[in-house]
């Protein structure tokens, strides 16, 4: 391959939202889940009824094969186990929800996942070790000259951490 064969990248001398960076990497993955675009996520806890916005996420959209005719898409929800039941009973409520969001037939059915969502599932909790008694006065040792209080318990910490993480080691 020649030097000249080489596609020419294109350079981004400007600042960018960082939705538009990550554009890039959602919007295939979406795609293959039946998204045409980020919104239906992005401001799904808009268009949703109240509770069903707090409650649900969409999964999946499910086009019917063949031709994309007037009747819309089966959207699929992850729920909470304990709102299945009003989820599935309020379906034709949240699909008009959807598609007065949209200004037209997007949606036709809601159907649940098997999977369900557990709210602040993406979060973890940070384990609180104490540092040994050589760590802690190796540690303090260091940062005791510092005058600015809050800076040097920050300092304090970052070392506990960093020597807790070279222990584990």
């Amino acid at each position: 391959m020649a030097k000249d064969d080489l596609p020419e990248l294109k350079r981004r001398n400007r600042t960018m939202n960082i939705a538009d960076v990550l554009a890039g990497a959602l919007d295939p993955v979406l795609k293959k889940r039946g998204f045409a675009s980020r919104d239906i996520i992005a401001y799904w806890s808009v268009m949703a009824p109240k509770p069903y916005d707090a409650v649900a996420i969409p999964d999946k959209l499910s086009w019917p094969r063949g031709e994309r005719s007037e009747e819309g898409a089966t959207l699929v929800l992850r729920c909470i186990p304990g709102h299945a039941l009003a989820i599935a009973h309020d379906g034709p409520k949240i699909a008009a929800a959807v598609n007065r969001y949209f200004g037209f037939v997007l949606v036709s059915t809601v159907r649940l996942s098997a999977e369900a969502f557990t709210p602040g599932s993406g979060r973890t909790e940070q384990k609180s070790t104490q540092p040994s008694q050589s760590v802690a006065a190796k540690v303090g040792a260091q940062v005791a000259d510092i005058e600015d209080e809050h800076l040097r318990e920050a300092l304090r910490t970052l070392g506990h951490a960093l020597s807790s993480r070279s222990e584990r080691k």
